[in-house]
């Protein structure tokens, strides 16, 4: 459900995690923690380096994932919610855990956030304020169109939250797994329960190849390229195909995002100025649009996280 815009702030809640774990108190019988190499867009792109989370009986396997990428599977939140420390999205981290007996894959996300507040000692609150955002709105109807239905699809989580690098069932939900991949031609091929997207590098950019995608999914995405968060206020319900075509330093904004050590350009700074990014003319061709207002953003804070995890 797309945001009330212009209301009055709402007043900030404040809780300990300490609060929330105690009240349910599941945790993984083991976990074994190590870190992982920096991300490298080259070894990503050979197929060398994988990314993301395999759920698959009573193991979780989490292969180079940032704690930012943690941090948005086990609170569902997106990535401008989340407010702490720079490295959040550069240090990666390899983790294999066991569940306890009876425990569901539903239930994932609660235990990754009791083994971050006991191996990283992560506290942390949340609070709400009003904040200058881009709502994705619909200009032109009809111009965007629906996926094709595809009978093996599945639907997206009741609560709306954007998935971490993916997700997708293979044997009915049994299994979930979250990876980002390569193929042969050094295209990123990403897949979740909100949409998938084919990253094709260029020489002057990139395309992102877009199929099946909700609007939790492209708020998500676009969020990435611009210096504002994204929200919801289309009302689109249905799933979609797009492709969008952005510029090379859009391409390396997006590195950046992702913990990547990138160059910079002359004319290219860490962060676009306000509506410079290519992807607003990217959008337009499908009757979409950025449009800047202010919400009420709810934001987890970041009080305190180790860089380094306790010991197995």
């Amino acid at each position: 459900m797309a945001p009330k815009f212009f209301s009055r702030i709402s007043l900030s809640i404040l809780f300990a995690t300490a609060t929330l774990l105690a009240q349910s108190g599941l945790t993984f019988e083991v976990a074994s923690i190590k870190k992982a190499e920096p991300l490298d867009i080259n070894a990503v792109m050979s197929g060398k380096m994988k990314i993301g989370m395999t759920i698959d009986a009573a193991m979780v396997h989490i292969t180079a994932m940032s704690m930012t990428d943690l941090l948005r599977y086990a609170y569902k939140v997106k990535s401008f919610q989340i407010s702490g420390p720079d490295w959040l999205s550069a240090e990666r981290f390899d983790i294999t855990a066991k569940m306890p007996a009876g425990a569901s894959r539903d239930q994932v996300p609660e235990m990754v956030q009791a083994l971050l507040a006991d191996r990283f000692k992560l506290t942390l609150h949340r609070s709400t304020t009003e904040k200058s955002v881009y709502a994705l709105i619909v200009t032109k109807p009809g111009k965007l169109k629906e996926s094709p239905v595809d009978p093996d699809s599945f639907a997206p989580a009741a609560d709306g939250a954007a998935a971490p690098l993916a997700a997708t069932p293979t044997d009915g939900g049994a299994q979930v797994r979250a990876s980002a991949t390569s193929d042969s031609s050094g295209n990123i091929n990403m897949n979740s329960v909100n949409g998938n997207a084919k990253i094709v590098p260029g020489q002057n950019g990139m395309r992102i190849e877009i199929t099946k995608m909700n609007t939790t999914g492209l708020v998500e995405l676009l969020g990435r390229f611009v210096e504002r968060p994204v929200v919801d206020a289309s009302d689109l319900k249905g799933r979609y195909d797009m492709n969008i075509d952005l510029s090379l330093e859009d391409a390396m904004r997006l590195g950046r995002a992702a913990g990547m050590m990138m160059p910079s350009r002359p004319s290219e700074g860490g962060a676009a100025e306000p509506g410079t990014s290519s992807v607003f003319n990217a959008i337009e061709v499908y009757g979409l649009k950025l449009d800047a207002r202010k919400a009420p953003i709810e934001q987890l804070i970041i009080d305190h996280v180790e860089k380094t995890p306790t010991e197995n």
